[in-house]
């Protein structure tokens, strides 16, 4: 008899995240290959287009971010940054680098005098283009992330036509992930090797 996969769903998941975490540390060239990923994005029509996007700010050995923000902000484009408060992630409209500052965990988020003005609070259906951070991913846009759910919840809100787009290096790419109903597919991955084109929100998980 078959043991019931939703009993190995846990072990599954942590055994993904820890090799995935692994190889993204041992990764090298983690700068040089983020700017080619950033790049790539920058280069897209999709991109180009677009009016509102939303950056994440790199942490650990993600895709790094924080070298094209910078450039972002002369895109003449509203660039936005999310940062967690009480398990939920708040959208923050970034006009400078300076605007960031260390916090916890040494994570750059908006300083926290600023986040309560009013013309800094962005809601999530303003966004029409997306960049999301991962742990794994699949080819066909797949995605787990540390298993809090705060990027599922947030990108729910998001409009229907906006890009999901996900930054990755291609160690984070698995052939399949364990996926759940509430888990959001990924309309691309982009990877230092390939844009993946990814079964986006009407690809259902579970």
């Amino acid at each position: 008899m078959n043991a019931d996969p939703t009993t190995d769903l846990p072990a599954r998941k942590k055994a993904i995240r820890e090799k995935a975490h692994a190889d993204r540390n041992a990764q090298p060239d983690k700068d040089e290959l983020s700017r080619l990923i950033c790049q790539k994005v920058v280069d897209s029509s999709a991109y180009r287009a677009s009016r509102a996007v939303m950056y994440y700010v790199d942490v650990r050995s993600e895709v790094r971010t924080r070298h094209s923000l910078p450039v972002a902000l002369g895109h003449h484009k509203k660039i936005v940054v999310p940062y967690c408060v009480d398990g939920e992630l708040e959208l923050f409209h970034l006009e400078s680098m300076d605007e960031l500052a260390l916090g916890m965990y040494r994570i750059l988020v908006p300083r926290a005098e600023l986040r309560s003005l009013p013309a800094k609070k962005v809601d999530v259906r303003e966004l029409d283009f997306i960049l999301v951070p991962g742990v794994a991913f699949t080819r066909d846009g797949a995605r787990m992330g540390h298993g809090f759910g705060y990027y599922d919840k947030l990108l729910g809100h998001a409009r229907a036509e906006t890009p999901l787009v996900a930054l990755a290096f291609e160690c984070q790419l698995f052939a399949d992930l364990p996926t759940e109903s509430h888990d959001i597919f990924m309309d691309e991955i982009v990877t230092e090797k390939a844009i993946y084109p990814g079964r986006g929100r009407e690809g259902k998980a579970g």
